[in-house]
């Protein structure tokens, strides 16, 4: 177990994801994540378990630990308990049948379709030809089988969007213009592309940055992209380029020269201090402040942070360079501001900005310092000042990330594996078979099942309970935990009640899909591409 089992009613896994040591994050690759707390401290993922308790009626996902981490999700979850609005955007290669991992995306776009959310659910049909060489013929049948899925499910096409990368100018025109934003450089140091890379593919890439701006075109608002971890890249690539297509920045600022992130937290603990050093604290001059900085360095600024000599403080070159900063000041004195940062905006944009800006402020060439904003307020003003000039006015996206399923024979679910996977369109009994000869957590002997109980966490059948079998009852998915680690439960009654719940799930499933085949006819999207290649 990853999670900590008194914190919910039901257990939770770790989808035993064994056989990646080290973290490796590929969009396109087959590489699983072993550890997904590593997520957290190399990639900045923050946990979802502190965040549960926010969420409006929680989905069964959530609640079990299967979706484990977030990006910035607070941002929708305030939005939900204000009934404002936001937006849920999530893709599908069509690189083969929808199975049952695919299943977990589906649910996350169903459930926040079901709070309240403008939902988008789009065919990524560029990708799949462009990375992975699947003719649109292929792409075309592949394409209507997930939309069938995933309307079975529940999704709501008249109250949601669907569209194929291919057919949406809009997209296509956007991630244009992100594209000016974007290098090669830059996408070879996040995908590794090198000189065989072909265009289309990195073309790919940005209609993906598309995708995820696309519910924020008309109006910007909290939008959250649910994936597995592996798409990290495209989120984290996406929220800087939404940064960057922005007008203007909006930072905290002491004095009126330009300071990176860290140097400006250098200066924020010198103006904290000020009563130490300042001849008059209540306008600390920044010549005082280099004077003390210099005197306290690094090891002293650590120690103010309530630690002691020995914790971390600032890099030595950033003391320096913030030292150096406040020494060319000079007497100017150190005073807290808001500032807006011109980063791409026109001149008549950065005017309106200026005019638009009350109480006390400074002007420079490149940047606006506001006293008498906060930095909420300010962040409005940016962005409403920005759409009023014909900008985009993106907030940056938010992301969820659920946990990889394991595939029937272990490792990672692969479509490219028919034994690992489950389809969604498998016949019923196939799925039943597929289940009884799965691998599972149990012990060599039923004797020692008895004696030690089984690994649950290590069993790709239990997994079939937690993320579909048992639904939204909870009490249903902690007692088949219980009883395997107990000893109670043995393998094979536990495989043939899974079988049969497996079979009864897809002869319903595949029900429903001949139910929606009209809706899907109906709905505003094109089931055959007229392109060639």
């Amino acid at each position: 177990m990853t999670g900590d089992r008194d914190r919910l009613e039901e257990p939770r896994t770790d989808g035993g994801t064994a056989g990646a040591d080290e973290v490796a994050l590929d969009p396109w690759g087959s590489s699983t994540v072993s550890d997904y707390r590593k997520l957290f401290e190399e990639f900045g993922i923050e946990s979802f378990e502190a965040l549960l308790d926010e969420v409006p009626h929680p989905h069964y996902l959530m609640r079990r630990g299967v979706i484990f981490g977030h990006r910035e999700y607070r941002d929708v979850v305030e939005a939900m308990q204000d009934d404002d609005p936001f937006a849920v955007l999530s893709g599908f290669m069509p690189t083969g049948d929808p199975h049952i991992g695919h299943k977990l995306v589906f649910d996350e776009i169903i459930w926040h379709q079901e709070r309240g959310g403008d939902a988008y659910a789009l065919i990524a049909d560029l990708e799949a030809h462009s990375a992975r060489g699947l003719s649109w013929d292929e792409i075309d049948e592949h394409a209507e089988n997930y939309l069938l899925s995933l309307l079975a499910l529940g999704f709501d096409p008249e109250a949601g969007t669907l569209y194929r990368q291919s057919t949406n100018r809009a997209v296509q025109d956007l991630a244009f213009e992100l594209g000016s934003e974007a290098n090669y450089s830059e996408l070879q140091a996040i995908y590794g592309f090198d000189g065989e890379t072909d265009v289309s593919h990195m073309q790919s890439v940005v209609t993906q940055m598309a995708d995820i701006c696309y519910p924020q075109l008309e109006t910007p608002k909290p939008t959250v992209i649910p994936v597995g971890p592996d798409q990290d890249p495209h989120v984290r690539l996406a929220r800087d380029l939404a940064s960057r297509m922005r007008f203007f920045g909006v930072t905290t600022a002491y004095a009126s020269f330009e300071a990176t992130a860290a140097e400006l937290e250098v200066v924020r603990a010198a103006y904290h201090a000020r009563e130490t050093y300042a001849e008059e604290p209540t306008t600390p001059r920044c010549i005082e402040a280099a004077e003390w900085l210099a005197e306290t360095g690094v090891e002293g600024l650590a120690a103010l942070e309530g630690g002691t000599e020995d914790t971390a403080g600032p890099e030595q070159r950033t003391l320096e360079s913030a030292i150096s900063r406040l020494e060319n000041a000079g007497m100017e004195p150190l005073r807290p501001r808001t500032r807006f940062l011109n980063r791409r905006a026109t001149a008549e944009a950065f005017e309106g900005l200026i005019e638009a800006v009350e109480g006390e402020k400074r002007v420079f060439d490149e940047h606006v310092d506001a006293f008498d904003l906060d930095r909420v307020a300010a962040e409005d003003l940016a962005r409403e000042v920005e759409l009023e000039y014909g900008g985009y006015g993106f907030r940056l996206p938010s992301s969820i990330y659920h946990r990889f399923m394991t595939g029937l024979t272990g490792g990672k679910m692969s479509s490219s594996i028919p034994a690992s996977h489950i389809s969604l369109l498998d016949d019923p009994a196939v799925g039943y078979d597929k289940v009884k000869s799965a691998t599972t957590g149990g012990r060599e002997t039923a004797e020692k099942q008895r004696e030690l109980g089984g690994k649950a966490d290590e069993c790709p059948v239990y997994e079939l309970y937690a993320y579909l079998l048992a639904g939204d009852d909870d009490e249903f998915a902690k007692l088949v935990y219980d009883e395997c680690v107990g000893g109670e439960r043995l393998c094979g009654d536990c495989k043939e009640q899974a079988a049969q719940l497996m079979r009864e799930f897809l002869a319903d499933h595949q029900e429903k899909r001949e139910e929606v085949a009209e809706l899907l006819e109906a709905a505003d999207i094109d089931l055959e591409s007229d392109r060639r290649g």
